[in-house]
């Protein structure tokens, strides 16, 4: 192998530093709102609640949609066209599930009348809650687009790099959930 082709191996592909760069930036975000979060938190008019039941059901919704896009990009690499398919299939649907399951809890916190305006304490919650799920939703939009090319019927190149993008992605916004909905029942 020649001296430019092993230097070429050792660099990381521009999209997907492009990729952490911009996790970098949510990480510092979402710490900026968690800090922000803890300093308001001792307020007076600061009010404690509960989340609701369904930000659990969204969270085993979201670690079983990690397993499967991990899997998936797993299977693409051994040329598993099937087996591919079918778990990008299946973390789209989780990953939908997960949206609904954040939208059936934001109803139970309106239902107690926890709402956006309601109190500075609910203000952040929903921004924080809200913020990620923006960012699960780009995260659908690329796996629609690994659907889209999944089922495809043009000619194929097997270029792992789209996959492990979204898959890297996807992983990002199940770690950031599993934090934020710790930070969420820790710091009342």
């Amino acid at each position: 192998m020649s001296t430019v082709a092993m230097e070429q191996r050792k660099k990381i592909h521009p999209h997907k530093f492009t990729l952490w760069v911009g996790i970098g930036s949510l990480l510092m975000m979402f710490a900026g709102l968690t800090s922000a979060y803890i300093v308001k938190r001792n307020q007076a008019n600061w009010q404690s609640f509960d989340l609701p039941q369904f930000f659990w059901y969204s969270t085993l919704a979201i670690i079983a949609s990690s397993v499967t896009i991990y899997l998936a990009e797993k299977a693409f690499k051994q040329r598993e066209m099937k087996k591919y398919r079918s778990l990008v299939t299946a973390t789209l649907v989780l990953g939908v599930l997960f949206i609904v399951f954040q939208l059936l809890g934001f109803q139970q916190l309106w239902a107690k009348q926890i709402t956006l305006t309601g109190n500075v304490s609910y203000s952040f919650m929903y921004v924080i809650v809200g913020l990620h799920a923006a960012h699960v939703v780009g995260g659908l939009i690329a796996l629609i687009v690994l659907f889209a090319k999944a089922f495809s019927t043009k000619t194929r190149i097997y270029n792992s790099v789209p996959v492990e993008l979204v898959s890297t992605y996807w992983h990002f916004v199940d770690v950031l959930w599993i934090y934020l909905l710790i930070f969420l029942i820790m710091i009342k």
